[in-house]
């Protein structure tokens, strides 16, 4: 995946550092394109090669966490990959949308994460734009305040601008706390979501996570987190 140089994304991830009174937030967008050439080819057939998959095999994913709560009939889940009308209903997704979305988690939190062996159920497709926009400026207002309130319509205007959020499935990385990047103590919440347009061939991948400054404080972390956001300027 290559990363997409974008002004306004790196505009906006400073502002995204946000510390308050009970919090330290952490957020960055970037954009890749999913124009995959010479090692990222290789990683491909690697991937596919392991499970003698095809590049449009399905997999099952997990029901998206933003729709948790959501009385029956709000969003539909696909037919099960089987076919079965009886079975359990559930999204499914390509193994090469799968291979995309994994390549960015590697990308992104490149060295300090290897996503490689990432599966299908630690991914969900999100039920709707709305439902996403609602999670992220609900986690960020609640925790930031006026100080997300003044930057919002500049995060999402960027976000379009780059993307066409409505021609995108969005998707989020849900794992076990063993496996998430931010699973760590004194996590507050967290998100990661993955804004794919297919016709662009392009993946905005927004990640962000808000940290108890006392755990910071008391574990010592506070200069590792700086130094991640450092690392990030360098991609």
């Amino acid at each position: 995946m290559k990363l997409l140089e974008s002004t306004r994304f790196e505009a906006i991830n400073s502002a995204l550092s946000i510390e308050t009174g009970d919090s330290k937030i952490f957020g960055r967008i970037e954009s890749y394109s999913c124009k995959m050439a010479g090692d990222a080819k290789q990683l491909y057939k690697k991937f596919n090669a392991e499970q003698g998959a095809t590049p449009h095999d399905l997999q099952a994913l997990s029901p998206p966490q933003t729709g948790l709560g959501a009385s029956p009939g709000q969003y539909q889940y696909s037919r099960s990959i089987s076919g079965d009308e009886d079975g359990p209903l559930c999204d499914t997704i390509s193994r090469k949308t799968l291979f995309y979305l994994i390549a960015t988690l590697n990308a992104a939190f490149c060295p300090d994460y290897d996503f490689s062996n990432a599966k299908s159920h630690e991914f969900s497709k999100e039920p709707s734009l709305q439902w996403v926009m609602n999670t992220v400026d609900s986690n960020l207002s609640t925790t930031a305040g006026e100080q997300y309130g003044s930057l919002r319509a500049q995060l999402w205007a960027a976000v379009e601008d780059e993307i066409s959020m409505n021609d995108c499935d969005i998707y989020s990385y849900n794992p076990d706390l063993a496996s998430d990047p931010f699973g760590e103590d004194g996590c507050l919440w967290s998100f990661n979501y993955f804004f794919y347009n297919k016709k662009l061939k392009r993946i905005v991948f927004f990640t962000c996570r808000a940290i108890n400054p006392l755990y910071m404080l008391d574990s010592g972390c506070g200069s590792d987190l700086a130094m991640d956001e450092d690392d990030d300027e360098s991609y």
